[in-house]
Parts: structure tokens; C-alpha cells; sequence
């Protein structure tokens, strides 16, 4: 089963993060195939849009973290987590290889 994480990151932004290698430190420390990082400035705007994306992705058992921004660098993790469940069916196509997103209308 794969499992996709959903952090969500709250605070000030420390200046030079970027996305990109938030996700690939948090990949090889923390047990999840998939990944999505929430911030102020990050491409998601709540949870419910992380979970779309790690469903199209074709991720199984979901969990979301909440975390804050520390010291420079540093991301403190709280006891907060939360499993997420339930299908979007008509949102992916899990019959392909790589899974498509379709545009809800």
C-alpha cells in the first residue's frame, strides 16, 4: 500500500526554504512514497487540495502532520496527526501506469 504524507507548516517562512528541498529532506527521513508540503507560499492551499494530489498520485492510507517552522532550517513536528480516508471517484484515473488528475467541473 503506499502511503502519502501531507505536512502542514505554520510560522514565518525562514528565508532561502524552498519546497522543492523541503520535500526531498523530509522524503528520505520520513515513511511515505508521496509528499506534500502546506505553507503560506506553497502551491496548496489546504488540506483537502494536498489530498486530491497525493490521490491522484495514486497513494492508498494518507496522513497529515501538522509542523512549524523553527530555528533556520529546522522543521518541529507536533503530536498532531491525522489519518485522511475516502475516494474522489471521477477525480483519477487509477487504471493507467502514472495517474491522471482530471479537472473537476
Amino acid at each position: 500500500m503506499k502511503t502519502g504524507l501531507i505536512v502542514y507548516v505554520t510560522g514565518d517562512i525562514p528565508q532561502g526554504w524552498n519546497e522543492e528541498t523541503g520535500k526531498r529532506i523530509l522524503l528520505n527521513t520520513l515513511e511515505a512514497d508521496a509528499l506534500e508540503i502546506i505553507t503560506r507560499e506553497t502551491g496548496h492551499y489546504d488540506v483537502s487540495d494536498a489530498w486530491l494530489s497525493l490521490l491522484c498520485k495514486g497513494m492508498e492510507h494518507i496522513v497529515c502532520k501538522t509542523a512549524v517552522f523553527g530555528r533556520p532550517g529546522q522543521l518541529n513536528f507536533t503530536d498532531r496527526e491525522m489519518r485522511l480516508c475516502g475516494q474522489l471517484p471521477g477525480f483519477c484515473d487509477m487504471r493507467r501506469s502514472v495517474p491522471i488528475c482530471h479537472k473537476y467541473e
